[in-house]
């Protein structure tokens, strides 16, 4: 029958630090990027989208014409900024991998 730890046993066990308190660590010994790769990632492309719908909208204001032409410029455009995006969290994603990799094999 499996029993439930006792309480120095419950001491025992390390909590996970917060996203403030790793921010707060001077030593560096816990990584912030890796948690923070999908917030990054979608502000990223909120930031791409809010840039594309500013530049339409100021082509419309020039003329219909002008405006069409961003139209169809942002979407492609967009196209290229979120596969931009993804490659370079997905690259970071490897970094970081790799280094926790490495810093396990040294233990």
């Amino acid at each position: 029958m499996v029993t439930a730890p006792s309480y120095p046993e419950q001491q025992i066990i390390a909590r996970e630090k917060g996203l403030l308190e790793n921010l707060m660590d001077f030593s560096f010994e816990q990584m912030v990027t890796p948690r923070m790769l999908k917030t990054l990632y979608g502000v990223h492309l909120l930031l791409g989208l809010i840039g594309a719908i500013w530049f339409v909208f100021s082509q419309f204001q020039t003329s219909v014409p002008n405006g069409l032409l961003a139209l169809i410029l942002s979407f492609a455009g967009m196209a290229v900024w979120i596969v931009y995006c993804r490659v370079i969290v997905e690259l970071l994603a490897v970094a970081f991998r790799a280094g926790q990799v490495i810093a396990n094999s040294q233990n």
